[in-house]
């Protein structure tokens, strides 16, 4: 792959994992995603309730989320569970930006609250 200069970028390259982070947070869906897995995982069906976008629309913004490695997803029978990796500093930062957008701080006050919910029996 080449970027505009005409350097090559590897895959595994910094460069190359920098561009896939911020191509991932460049969209506005993705970004809610983040917010809604910002305390809890949810499934794929339950992240796609979400959005008026098709499941395979929102499937494709999946899989740009965990390849820039911001979410993991796990197979627990018939169900993908998606979470956030915490870990990762984009997301630590994505988290603080969440508290003052106005966009994404009701989006992470709902996933407190389905958090919350699944904690208690």
């Amino acid at each position: 792959m080449e970027d505009e200069t005409g350097d090559d970028i590897t895959e595994g390259s910094s460069l190359g994992a920098a561009q896939r982070v911020f191509h991932a947070l460049s969209s506005a869906p993705r970004r809610k995603i983040l917010a809604y897995l910002s305390a809890s995982g949810l499934t794929a069906g339950e992240i796609a309730d979400r959005f008026s976008m098709s499941k395979p629309a929102v499937s494709q913004h999946l899989s740009v989320l965990e390849t820039a490695g911001l979410i993991r997803r796990q197979k627990q029978g018939q169900f993908v569970h998606y979470s956030l990796i915490e870990t990762n500093l984009v997301n630590t930062l994505n988290g603080f930006v969440q508290e003052v957008c106005p966009v994404g701080r009701p989006i992470k006050k709902e996933s407190q609250v389905l958090a919350r919910a699944k904690e208690s029996p």
